[in-house]
């Protein structure tokens, strides 16, 4: 259910790489929370067997060589998600950075066509799945490319119980991938001057399978003739999305259209088309607030409006990312997370450097039962009030966010020089400085949190019952 918005960095305005996904959910209390795993799951000999790592979900692989930290935002409610095999409880843990700068975010959950999903069933149990893709691939990953070739490898070798979209990128290169059945898969770099969009359908199409900048499971094309998925396959022009997903939903095509309407207005493209560009050129340079304005889009003002019941900016979303990798900067200020917890609607972007260690006590700990600590139940219950109150409450607190997010990113862009600077005398006492910038701004936010929701239900509580 998930909206994904990846920017290659000659596309943005600090030639960034960009990778961002509104974690979106089916229930609305989906609460997540934040830590840094220094060491893999499988450095737990309680779940390894015979050098054989047991990940929870049915699947066992040989224990990696590779042990990389990385940062991760796991369910509250792994708990009940993992079995007993998975003492640490790792599912679910959907993005992070990595020690050697190769960020992750998994996954957009796709759609399999009934012609494909009877040519390569999909697995029933274990296998390959959201749940076990970035505790599985981050610690091990060298480089973006080499993320994909270890998820390819693993889904042809055990193969997979659901299709998804992930995106992996590093500060050089960003790379989609698809897997479109049960062990085959298809993965595509960004160019460096466009973006891509992704909904809850199968995106690649029109691409080159003898191209560099394509990677795929071995034999796909021969598979794709074999089992005629496509009427008139052509391998330089290959349409996976029509080969194996479902095209054309307004569910989904809806989304596309409505973020290449804000990043590509010059463009005009009509509503509802069976298929838009995979890849655009943005009409100006792309900056975290344009990610923002996206991942929070709604279909007021456009054609859509009263149409379109599947808007971007949703009300089901657990959490928001925006993953931006700078090569410019020095290792570890190369990556970083604007983090938004619960809907963006209603909560902040703040700022993570992969590089600290360490949350805020209110984005590390709670339940998915209402407490007054927790980070995402301060914004959870900020947007639920806002709405019970009138749906203008809603977009006007979003406003005062999204004008207190551009202050903050004007300033921290701003400080990087400094930062830099501090990191070349000293990385320690720079990481310190991180984690207490870090601390102040989520101890700010957390507070206009609170002051809106008070506000506001001392606003409700004012309003006179009916009488008979």
């Amino acid at each position: 259910m998930c909206t994904s918005v990846i920017v290659a960095a000659n596309a943005t305005t600090h030639r960034q790489n960009i990778v961002s996904r509104n974690e979106d959910c089916e229930r609305d209390i989906w609460n997540k929370y934040f830590v840094y795993r220094q060491q893999p799951e499988y450095a737990n000999e309680k779940v390894i067997d015979d050098g054989l790592w047991h990940l929870g979900n049915g699947l066992k692989v040989p224990k990696p060589t590779q042990a990389f930290s990385y940062s991760a935002a796991p369910d509250f409610d792994a708990n009940n998600e993992a079995s007993s095999l998975m003492p640490a409880k790792f599912l679910y843990e959907e993005r992070g950075i990595n020690e050697k700068n190769v960020a992750m975010s998994a996954t957009n959950t796709l759609a399999m066509n009934d012609k494909a999903a009877q040519a390569d069933p999909l697995l029933k149990q274990g296998g390959i799945t959201e749940a076990v893709i970035p505790t599985l691939i981050l610690p091990q990953a060298e480089s973006a490319r080499h993320g994909i070739q270890l998820l390819g490898q693993y889904i042809e070798q055990y193969g997979s119980a659901e299709v998804n979209g992930v995106t992996i990128a590093d500060v050089n290169e960003i790379w989609y991938f698809e897997n479109g059945s049960c062990h085959h898969w298809l993965a595509v770099k960004v160019p460096a001057d466009s973006y891509l969009v992704v909904a809850n359908a199968m995106r690649i199409h029109d691409i080159d399978l003898d191209s560099p900048e394509v990677l795929h499971s071995p034999g796909l094309y021969e598979f794709v003739c074999q089992h005629q998925l496509l009427p008139d396959a052509d391998k330089h022009h290959f349409n996976f999305a029509k080969a194996f997903g479902v095209t054309g939903q307004p569910y989904n095509v809806d989304r596309i259209w409505l973020a290449q309407l804000k990043l590509t207005p010059s463009l005009a493209q009509p509503p509802r088309q069976q298929q838009y560009p995979l890849f655009l050129k943005p009409d100006a340079l792309v900056s975290v607030p344009d990610v923002i304005s996206v991942l929070t889009a709604t279909y007021e003002g456009t054609e859509l409006e009263g149409k379109a019941n599947r808007p971007i900016g949703y009300d089901k979303t657990a959490e928001s990312h925006i993953i931006t990798l700078d090569k410019q900067q020095c290792h570890e200020l190369q990556g970083v997370i604007w983090q938004a917890v619960s809907t963006p609607l209603c909560a902040m972007y703040l700022p993570f450097f992969g590089a600290v260690q360490s949350f805020p006590a209110s984005y590390h700990s709670g339940t998915n039962n209402f407490d007054a600590h927790g980070a995402y139940w301060a914004y959870r219950t900020l947007f639920t009030l806002a709405y019970a109150h009138q749906q203008s409450a809603v977009s006007g607190i979003g406003n005062e966010i999204r004008a207190q997010e551009i202050a903050l990113y004007n300033e921290l862009t701003q400080l990087m020089p400094n930062l830099a600077t501090m990191m070349a005398n000293s990385t320690a006492q720079t990481i310190s400085f991180l984690n207490r910038y870090t601390l102040g701004n989520c101890d700010l936010m957390l507070q206009f949190a609170h002051q809106r929701r008070n506000q506001l239900m001392n606003d409700l509580a004012t309003i006179a019952p009916a009488t008979e």
